[in-house]
């Protein structure tokens, strides 16, 4: 599948919980990042700058062995960096998101070798969660 540039599109799962859940927040702001600072994640400062316009992102919990909880579902929106000076310290590095589903909805969790589940953000490259999320956009338009 392509995105609007004519690259291909990927699909990120991302965690939403800094000490608390900040999922609807996210949700409310348009926006999906990381809360930690350059100085202790430097490299999901670079991940997160790395996201093209029109891929698609979930913001997911999937701590442990449970199932994935998906809580929303949306696209990159432009290529705005977002910092925590025009997020009230919300991200430190973001990126503006179109919600395409709101919904929350629990996948349940696929046989797999390697689980990134409990990382802050991963591409999802497992047909079947893969499947999932197309699913539910499909449902919304």
């Amino acid at each position: 599948m392509l995105n609007t540039k004519g690259n291909m599109m990927a699909i990120y799962g991302v965690g939403a919980y800094y000490d608390r859940d900040v999922s609807n927040k996210f949700i409310t702001e348009n926006i999906i990042g990381v809360g930690w600072d350059s100085n202790s994640a430097p490299e999901l400062q670079e991940y997160f700058k790395s996201l093209k316009v029109g891929d698609i992102i979930y913001i997911k919990s999937a701590f442990g062995r449970r199932d994935i909880t998906v809580k929303g579902i949306g696209i990159i929106k432009d290529t705005i960096i977002r910092t925590s000076l025009d997020t009230n310290s919300l991200v430190s590095t973001g990126r503006n998101v179109v919600w395409l589903s709101k919904r929350k909805f629990v996948i349940q969790r696929p046989q797999e070798k390697n689980n990134v589940r409990s990382n802050t953000v991963y591409e999802e490259f497992h047909p079947l969660v893969q499947r999932a999320i197309i699913s539910e956009i499909s449902k919304t338009n």
